[in-house]
């Protein structure tokens, strides 16, 4: 099975995990496509590959359907040439689903309705809309160029009318390490189903340890290993308040740091990823199938 590359560079990544919907359509080979985005697999693809993307609010669409990795994160979303498309494709996704119970049964509006022309716009449509930078997201490790366009994007937002400040979140860089615990906890959890009696890959063997080790072995791979194995480490007895609970409070101050910037500012903006889309390392032009 072949990575998917970039449409811009074929030498570059299209980004994970859901690039390849990024990839059609930033190639034009559709108009929209669905993605499904935890720790950012729609928002990073769609940077890389010069498309719209949106991860809805938890619980707007349904994730039945969905194989669960990390149940407290995961989203389905949206990949369009446009912001119009996406929202046409997120009216169409949206809305409470029996078969979800953390759907939310709000009302979904009609999102494409609701956005105006260019043309009937005034020179500053956006006049004491307030927007937040985040500090944290400009500062060591992200690139030159990542920065110069966030910059420019933020004075494009003032000539609009905006007023823009730096806003600084000190919890931001907790996240991801609470993330990989999080989600490799909730990982561990969801995948143990797959053990080959009752879902996932069977195989035939004359006991039950060689029926476990095969198919684990051709189910699994090698990253979806570790991160089960982290997570059930993580959730383990001895170590569930050291890692797993804590990993919660931190979600819980990053929640509210947000919280309180966004009782401040109206939207908050920040780079997508820290670098433009990188080249594809060469051992992994071609990787095996059992790679999940």
């Amino acid at each position: 099975m072949e990575v998917t590359a970039n449409p811009w560079d074929l030498s570059r990544v299209a980004g994970g995990s859901s690039g390849g919907s990024a990839a059609a359509v930033s190639a034009r080979q559709c108009v929209v496509s669905l993605g499904s985005d935890t720790g950012g697999s729609v928002r990073q693809p769609a940077s890389f590959c010069d498309v719209v993307g949106l991860k809805p609010t938890y619980g707007r669409v349904s994730r039945f359907g969905l194989m669960a990795y990390a149940s407290s994160l995961d989203a389905s979303g949206c990949f369009g040439s446009s912001v119009t498309d996406a929202g046409i494709l997120l009216h169409a996704i949206s809305g409470h689903d029996r078969f979800d119970a953390t759907s939310s049964k709000q009302e979904v509006p009609d999102y494409a309705s609701q956005f105006i022309s260019a043309t009937f716009l005034k020179s500053r449509p956006l006049e004491g809309l307030r927007v937040g930078l985040i500090r944290e997201t400009i500062d060591e490790g992200v690139d030159s160029g990542v920065k110069s366009v966030i910059h420019g994007a933020a004075s494009h937002l003032e000539q609009l009318g905006c007023m823009v400040t730096e806003v600084s979140l000190p919890s931001f860089s907790l996240g991801l390490p609470a993330y990989y615990i999080l989600a490799s906890s909730e990982s561990s959890s969801n995948l143990s189903r797959y053990d080959g009696v009752r879902y996932g890959n069977q195989v035939s063997a004359d006991e039950l340890n060689s029926l476990y080790e095969d198919s684990r072995a051709k189910g699994f791979g090698p990253e979806v290993k570790m991160r089960i194995l982290m997570g059930t480490y993580a959730l383990s007895a001895g170590y569930y308040d050291a890692y797993y609970k804590r990993a919660q409070q931190v979600r819980t101050l990053i929640w509210e740091s947000f919280k309180a910037a966004l009782d401040e500012n109206d939207i908050l903006i920040s780079p997508a990823a820290p670098s433009a889309a990188y080249k594809i390392a060469k051992g992994l032009k071609t990787i095996s199938k059992k790679v999940l």
